[in-house]
């Protein structure tokens, strides 16, 4: 496993403040997003089984632009990749709302499109806080920066709420008002403090191909568990709002779950890193995937409000054990020459997974039986032979001679 050069942390630090705040004002449109864009798709769509689609549409984004600003940070550094993202943001949400105010589906998908820029590039606030950070903070790094949700987690269903019936057109004062969020949140990537990578010089090491890093069983493990982590979070949650209101219950009834769910994403972040630390990242890992298993269970056992809930904070919890335990291994197993072409290929993968995730969501939920319960319920079946996979390559990584597996 590559040696990563040791730190000063004051400077990590730094940048940990600086993304949390990135994570609570920017990070705030990803829940106003999924609140309400099944919602919204489900009014515009010409078939009800398309619902789901404008948030298809923001993944395939984020999967399709992962590994370009991936590359562009590479080349330009953190900051000037984050501001790429914001504009993204504002622009996707600015196209939606004029989707929504001329009743254009099409309109509609390109504006979530442009949206998934910003997706994809806040997936990398994670990376950059292990950038500048020692091999000790890195985990609790990541797991601090990935708390900074938890202030999107409630600001943004509270804006949801605020604003979806604020104007004469359903939901078109939430995309403005994430339209507003990303014009403010842009100005604070100025207080980032990451250097740029070094230009590559003539005859110096390059690292690992992105075959032999993936063939790297740490890596590929890595890679899976997070795929799978965060693919099944968002099946669930993508349903999940109008599973909720196709069982009698009120917008902001979804919104209160979204609001829970988001919650139990990100509470746990602050002491993850303490408990990877303890106990070792692949314990972590495997304690999210039984979790996330016994989000299906409480799902499937009833459609009452409170199953909402008891089944989107355990998928909450199960996605951040599972998705930062894999980010730490993976931060842990690549070189600082590799960490582009890495971190572009992974998020290419694992967006890859959400995007059939929330293709498959809207299918399984409107399509899958002649009820909004059998839905529900096809949508959690559809979690167990993925978390089998995840949990088999965790075994097969804990059964191999420690020499053979980085």
């Amino acid at each position: 496993m590559p040696v990563m050069t040791t730190l000063s942390d004051t400077r990590s630090r730094r940048n940990v403040y600086v993304l949390v705040a990135a994570q609570a004002v920017l990070g705030a449109q990803m829940p106003m997003i999924f609140t309400i864009a099944g919602l919204a798709g489900k009014q515009l769509a010409p078939n009800a089984c398309l619902a789901t689609l404008p948030i298809s549409m923001m993944v395939i984004a984020s999967m399709l632009t992962a590994t370009p600003i991936s590359a562009f940070m590479a080349k330009y550094g953190r900051r000037a990749g984050f501001v790429i993202g914001a504009a993204g943001g504002a622009s996707g949400a600015a196209v939606s709302a004029l989707g929504l105010s001329l009743a254009s589906f099409p309109l509609f998908l390109v504006g979530a499109f442009l949206s998934g820029i910003y997706m994809s590039a806040q997936g990398f606030y994670r990376f950059a806080a292990a950038d500048t950070a020692s091999d000790d903070f890195r985990p609790k790094a990541i797991s601090w920066v990935m708390a900074g949700g938890l202030l999107s987690a409630v600001f943004g269903p509270e804006l949801v709420k605020l604003t979806a019936e604020s104007m004469a057109v359903t939901f078109l004062g939430t995309y403005i008002a994430a339209v507003a969020l990303n014009v403010v949140g842009v100005f604070l990537f100025a207080l980032l403090d990451i250097p740029k990578p070094p230009a590559r010089v003539a005859g110096a090491p390059q690292g690992r191909t992105r075959v032999e890093m993936i063939r790297t069983p740490r890596i590929a493990v890595a890679v899976i568990v997070a795929t799978v982590s965060y693919a099944l979070m968002n099946l669930v949650m993508t349903s999940s709002p109008l599973a909720v209101v196709g069982c009698g219950f009120h917008t902001s009834d979804a919104a209160n779950v979204v609001t829970a769910h988001v919650l139990a994403m990100f509470v746990p972040s602050f002491f993850t890193g303490h408990l990877i630390a303890r106990f070792g990242v692949e314990k972590i890992m495997a304690t999210g995937l039984v979790i996330l298993a016994c989000a299906g269970l409480v799902a499937m056992n009833g459609v009452q409000l409170e199953n909402f809930f008891g089944a989107l904070i355990l998928l909450g919890i199960g996605w951040n054990f599972g998705f930062i335990g894999a980010t730490a291994m993976l931060t842990a197993s690549h070189s600082v020459e590799e960490r582009g072409r890495m971190q572009g290929l992974n998020d290419l993968i694992v967006f890859g997974g959400v995007t059939l995730a929330s293709f498959s969501s809207g299918g399984l939920m409107n399509c899958s039986g002649g009820s909004v319960q059998a839905g529900w319920t096809a949508v959690n079946m559809a979690m167990l032979p993925f978390l089998v996979l995840a949990g088999g390559s965790l075994i097969w990584l804990a059964l191999r001679p420690k020499t053979l597996a980085t």
